[in-house]
């Protein structure tokens, strides 16, 4: 039977602890042999990733028990935390434990307990370490070292590293050698060529992000071990570095193709392409060949690099290739590279996550889809068939409950495209009565280099099956449209994506979708930013959530985040130095007598990216204006939050603001105490 009920007010059977129970997502997927192995969240275990397997007969085990975290904070992003081999003893994995951020050596068969690798460093933030490859036969692994050399979080240095598998380093940083210099602030991970003989990796500087402008570097290596001749080969890092091109070439990924050639991604032609280039033996590193693999497609084959280590392409052994692609979402297909052929994998996921392994003819990746949480698939590439084969979708409440998405194209300001994905109120059992027009809220993505996939997301079903409607919207300066689209929002941060997301807003109350009395927005770090930049620039919305955000413009670049994003504003915004009143009229902490809308912050106490001080100097400059707000903040919780009870109490609290400031009475979420 069909209830009629106000929107807002329908009963829902997705409580807010079932979201905290299946937050996060599978990642970092690899092959240690025949088996599949992976990382997992715990949200019930503080938040903690755990280290999973599936041997060949289906079973699958957590491999290190609680508290053993295997999450690298490397960028403080992380990235690839873990590898693994087979030896004559069985499995060898080596990981990055978050506690510490030492590497660890663990034979999960022997019964023995993982043993340190790496030493302990009492300088700043200590050595950390991601992308690591196994080279057992020398006894040694490969990673990314971050070294820090001082207190400030941009006393780093960062370079390609071997240590010993023997545990000798575990004590002592002078046995750990060093095998790339630091001429550049940022690389990723090595990949060794077939023979051995060469290692390539991406490298780039300040003030670039690796969207911005990269490098493929290439090393010889000698019998030892040692890198010999480091070049550049390909990429460019822009105008801003030494010798820079006009506009720079973003290469998200390089990989070796079993001929020797080099294969990756670049953004020379607009869209992030695959390339095949073939390195020449010159001492300048000339380029002998440079070949685009399927031209003229305006889609996307790779990414921005927010994670060290990411792949979204992989050759395989029958020389064809594994590509994630498309535009504004990612498939995975098959790719003949002589002939340019692809052929995508066939079945209901329509978001594959940048991540690949391949073992024969099987590849390993991690999908969703609109009514399907992310799951670890395999695709048979001789049958072309594919399967979930471990944490498979399972439907933790009514499916008949969950959104019905669509994506849409909104008219921006000058006629641009803006594109999103709009969730409206859905529940089988409800109805509105007539006329009644619903709250919608506006969803602004992190990065903001990133963008907003179409998947299942629990935590937008809490909102839809209560009868409030969710739009999330892939603004100016999102990826996955091309690297015009992209850099719409150069320069103009707090401006192109305020726009866009009042532009979706507007014309769904013109439309007749939305309530443009209960309209409100909601973000998270530069999801926040845009939250709090919209409720201080605008009377459009009524209310706001911002979490962990970015609210002071010129704190945050003179030392008051961490190195990776130190400089990110130089593009975003421009030169602190050039243009100063830029910063300080944008930035929502010197526009706090604006706002007029309540609001509820949220924050992690441990956010070393945005951390708390924004928010108490923001609380500061709004205290006493009688504008209503709340803040929660936790201890223990970083950029985003993992732990269950924390994010419990964070979506109910989100809930909590909208029934107090759209007029809906809600008894299953405790009321939200709101000062002036």
């Amino acid at each position: 039977m069909v209830t009629t009920a106000p929107y807002g007010t329908w009963t829902s059977p997705v409580d807010a602890r079932t979201v905290a129970a299946h937050d996060g997502r599978p990642a970092f997927v690899g092959m240690v042999g025949d088996e599949v192995w992976w990382t997992a969240p715990r949200p019930a275990e503080g938040g903690r990733r755990a280290l999973v397997r599936r041997r060949p007969d289906g079973t699958e085990e957590s491999v290190l028990p609680a508290p053993w975290n295997v999450r690298s904070r490397v960028l403080e992003y992380g990235g690839l935390p873990w590898a693994g081999t087979v030896t004559e003893r069985g499995p060898l994995i080596v990981f990055c434990h978050f506690a510490d951020q030492r590497l660890y050596a663990y034979e999960p068969d022997s019964g023995r307990e993982p043993r340190p690798l790496t030493p302990l460093s009492g300088v700043g933030e200590g050595l950390r370490w991601v992308d690591p490859v196994l080279r057992p036969e020398l006894g040694e692994v490969w990673c990314v070292l971050e070294e820090f050399t001082g207190e400030r979080p941009t006393d780093v240095r960062r370079l390609i590293a071997a240590v010993p598998l023997d545990g000798s380093a575990a004590g002592q940083r002078e046995s750990v050698r060093e095998l790339s210099d630091d001429r550049h602030r940022f690389v990723t991970g090595p990949r060794i060529s077939p023979d051995g003989s060469r290692a390539a990796w991406l490298a780039w500087d300040h003030p670039q992000m690796p969207w911005d402008g990269t490098l493929v570097m290439l090393a010889e290596v000698t019998g030892k071990g040692e890198f010999t001749g480091i070049r550049p080969l390909a990429g460019d890092l822009g105008p801003t570095a030494p010798g820079g091109g006009a506009t720079g070439e973003s290469v998200a990924q390089v990989e070796w193709d079993a001929d020797g050639s080099l294969l990756c991604v670049s953004d020379s032609g607009g869209w992030w392409e695959l390339t095949r280039i073939e390195p020449g033996g010159g001492e300048d590193g000339a380029e002998v060949a440079r070949r685009r693999l399927c031209p003229g497609r305006e889609e996307e084959f790779g990414g921005p690099l927010w994670n060290v280590g990411e792949r979204w392409f992989l050759p395989l052994e029958n020389g064809t290739l594994a590509v994630l692609h498309g535009r504004g979402g990612m498939t995975l297909g098959i790719l003949d590279p002589v002939g340019g052929d692809l052929v995508d994998a066939a079945g209901p996921w329509t978001e594959w996550a940048p991540t690949l392994a391949a073992h024969g003819s099987r590849v390993v990746g991690i999908a969703a889809g609109p009514d399907r949480s992310y799951e670890v698939v395999e695709l048979d590439t001789c049958t072309g068939r594919a399967r979930a084969i471990a944490c498979r979708h399972t439907d933790v409440v009514d499916p008949a409950c969950y959104p019905r998405p669509r994506h849409r194209t909104f008219t921006g300001p000058d006629g641009r495209d803006v594109h999103a994905h709009i969730h409206p109120p859905h529940h089988p059992e409800h109805t509105a009565p007539e006329g009644e027009l619903p709250p919608y809220v506006i969803w602004a993505h992190g990065g903001p280099t990133s963008r907003a996939p179409m998947v299942l997301d629990l935590e937008i079903a809490y909102f839809t099956s209560r009868g409030i409607g969710v739009a999330q919207v892939n603004y100016g300066g999102s990826t996955g449209y091309g690297r015009a689209y992209r850099e719409r929002l150069r320069g103009r941060w707090g401006v192109v994506d305020v726009e866009d997301c009042a532009a979706v807003a507007r014309a769904l109350a013109e439309e007749g979708t939305a309530d443009p009395a209960r309209l409100a927005i909601r973000g998270g770090s530069a999801g926040g930013w845009t939250t709090a930049a919209s409720l201080t620039s605008t009377d459009l919305y009524a209310c706001g959530s911002i979490s962990y955000p970015v609210l002071d413009l010129t704190g945050w670049a003179d030392g008051g985040t961490h190195d990776f994003e130190s400089r990110y504003l130089e593009s975003l915004v421009g030169p602190l130095a050039e243009v100063p009143e830029r910063y300080h009229e944008r930035s929502p902490l010197h526009r706090a007598d604006r706002i007029s809308a309540p609001f509820l912050l949220l924050q992690g106490l441990d956010d070393v990216i945005c951390p708390p001080a924004q928010c108490e100097r923001f609380l500061a400059a709004v205290a006493g204006r009688g504008v209503p707000h709340a803040y929660l903040a936790f201890p223990g919780e970083g950029h985003g939050f993992r732990r269950a009870e924390t994010l419990v109490r964070a979506l109910e609290a989100e809930l909590a603001l909208y029934a107090r400031t759209f007029g809906f009475a809600r008894g299953d979420v405790p009321p939200l105490e709101l000062r002036d």
